[in-house]
């Protein structure tokens, strides 16, 4: 999914990293590997990448959440419009 992420050009950049989860689904403890992906891209593209992951994840609720970047090199920030087609 990260690939098909930055092909579509909904990110500049995903960083995917292994990780375990400890959460209760449907009133049941539940403990699972997962893969944690961080994905930079602009508010701009938020509701397309999300409706992209929504389409392509096999979780009924996956998480999906939007951090403010408040402050970056302005190099960096370039890049990022860049790769997301603005």
């Amino acid at each position: 999914m990260a690939r098909q992420i930055v092909q579509a050009r909904l990110a500049a950049c995903v960083q995917v990293q292994a990780i375990k989860s400890f959460y209760v689904w449907k009133e049941r403890p539940c403990a699972e590997k997962e893969w944690l992906l961080l994905i930079k891209s602009r508010a701009a593209v938020y509701q397309a990448l999300e409706d992209f992951i929504r389409a392509h994840h096999r979780y009924e609720t996956p998480e999906i959440v939007q951090l403010p970047i408040t402050a970056g090199s302005a190099d960096y920030l370039h890049w990022l419009a860049l790769q997301t087609g603005a």
